[in-house]
């Protein structure tokens, strides 16, 4: 099997706030180390903008286990462990969609092999 090679930018390409699809799947990718060789991936779905009524540009994600599982922010309860992420705009930095979260993590393949 072969996968497909490609050109890698030599940066991150986040999701923008108005890229954001109400029930889409993205992939929130940080690291575990200051090289960037441990990577963490946690998947989120997007369930809606400024869900309390003291927000003001805030995006919420939950956990993929949760959301499957038919547990919803609005009806939530502890025994329900899910897991929601608020954030601005501005902290979107390591939210993905997939093919370039894909590319995060192939630069830290590099790193890794010491290539990059």
């Amino acid at each position: 099997m072969r996968f497909e090679g490609r050109e890698l930018k030599p940066y991150a390409e986040p999701v923008s706030a108005s890229e954001l699809k109400e029930g889409g799947v993205y992939f929130s990718v940080t690291f575990a180390d200051d090289d960037m060789s441990i990577p963490i991936i946690q998947t989120l779905v997007f369930i809606g903008r400024n869900m309390d009524e003291s927000d003001a540009d805030q995006m919420y994600f939950q956990d993929i286990d949760s959301y499957q599982q038919g547990v919803r922010y609005e009806s939530a309860t502890e025994e329900d462990h899910a897991v929601f992420i608020r954030c601005s705009k501005d902290e979107l930095n390591s939210v993905f969609e997939y093919e370039h979260a894909l590319d995060v993590l192939m630069r830290c393949s590099l790193r890794r092999r010491g290539l990059a």
